[in-house]
């Protein structure tokens, strides 16, 4: 079956930096389109960043931009995701996710269009 195991979470300082890792197996990861999500207590799972399967185009919002940089290597089977000059309002579980359909080009901004999700690693900035 489809397994997404994230690691890299942990408590920083804000200004510091902090890389994620998801490792896929069960699935063809290179046909895939991944994204990166994240969720604060009490608000809505939000979409922090995306690359795409065919040429890791990637997709960040606002809020994100210039900060995050999401990275794939195919032959690892592991999506990354480098946070720098992090904020306490980066303070969130994030998650990694598969969009449900394999070799889609389309990079959603909404959880609900992505399949396999892993279990989430927490991230706590300090200020």
């Amino acid at each position: 079956q489809v397994q997404l195991v994230e690691s890299g979470g942990g408590l920083v300082q804000a200004g510091g930096s902090l890389r994620l890792s998801c490792a896929a197996s069960g699935l063809t990861f290179s046909s895939y389109t991944m994204g990166w999500f994240r969720q604060a207590p009490g608000k809505e799972r939000e979409f922090v960043a995306g690359i795409r399967w065919s040429d890791s185009s990637t997709y960040y919002p606002d809020s994100v931009k210039g900060r995050f940089t999401i990275s794939r290597d195919n032959a690892k089977n592991t999506v990354y995701l480098q946070m720098n000059s992090l904020k306490p309002e980066d303070t969130a579980v994030y998650y990694c996710a598969t969009v449900s359909t394999q070799y889609s080009s389309y990079v959603p901004l909404m959880p609900r269009l992505y399949k396999y999700w892993g279990q989430g690693t927490q991230v706590t900035v300090s200020s």
